[in-house]
């Protein structure tokens, strides 16, 4: 799958829990593409999926209007996908409308468990 079908596969996930619909067993890339696009109502699905699971803290797009910061999910394969999160604009603007999937790239990831001290101090 391409990560905009990995994207939609998310999208299908979240609007079958959310829905309470059955999921189709037998998705794939050459499928994908048409289950989306019956889904009715799909935008509160994909404005949660838009904010992504993590932050990666890779470069970005700019942009003069809106704050953007790269954020990725883990597809139901395994893998992981990344994109440009766009926010903010103020009163008059609208991220949303932002084509943010058509520019989903694959990431590769390395997962590591660390021991972490935190200190807080306060005066006696």
């Amino acid at each position: 799958m391409t990560p905009e079908q990995k994207i939609k596969h998310l999208i299908l996930i979240r609007n079958a829990e959310i829905g309470d619909k059955e999921l189709p067993t037998d998705i794939t890339s050459e499928n994908i593409d048409d289950l989306y696009s019956n889904i009715d109502e799909p935008w509160d699905d994909i404005y949660a999926i838009r904010a992504g699971e993590v932050e990666t803290n890779l470069p970005t797009e700019c942009s003069r209007h809106y704050e953007s910061k790269s954020v990725a999910a883990k597809a139901p394969d395994g893998s992981w996908v990344g994109w440009t999160y766009w926010y903010g604009g103020g009163k008059h603007g609208d991220p949303e409308s932002i084509d943010w999937m058509d520019s989903a790239y694959d990431l590769s990831v390395t997962e590591e468990e660390k021991l972490v001290i935190v200190r807080t101090f306060k005066k006696i």
